[in-house]
């Protein structure tokens, strides 16, 4: 069977639980184990819960992949939300700019085999994480 990309539209809480069954579902049916797509899943839900938080509105593309080593699952959040000011201090375990503990994605980026972050102020943000079968 062969999957198809999917793109989710993200601008409420139902939203956010919608990504993340929609997530767990597709990494089953790309033949990712449900420990690994539980974790997959999980990142996409603080993923999702950013852009309600910091954005608005955004947008989960969820989306098959090949690598060198294999086959396994792309996911690429993004917004057009006002950016993130300093990427590097982010990253950071703790750092938060809304009172939260800041775990969120260094903890994503720790979760993933793969993570890449793009922010640019006032235009918004893109992060990509693959996980490998």
């Amino acid at each position: 069977m062969r999957i198809r990309e999917r793109r989710l539209s993200i601008e409420n809480e139902m939203d956010v639980t919608r990504a993340v069954l929609e997530t767990v579902s597709f990494c089953t049916a790309a033949g990712i184990d449900r420990g690994r797509g539980q974790l997959v899943a999980t990142a996409v839900s603080e993923l999702a819960r950013n852009i309600i938080k910091y954005a608005t509105r955004g947008d989960v593309i969820l989306r098959p992949c090949a690598g060198p080593s294999g086959n396994g699952v792309e996911i690429v959040v993004e917004d057009d939300g006002p950016g993130i000011d300093d990427v590097e201090q982010a990253m950071q375990d703790h750092f938060s700019t809304s009172g939260t503990l800041g775990l969120g994605l260094p903890g994503v980026k720790r979760m993933m085999d793969e993570f890449a972050i793009e922010s640019q102020r006032g235009r918004g943000t893109r992060v990509t994480i693959r996980k490998w079968l």
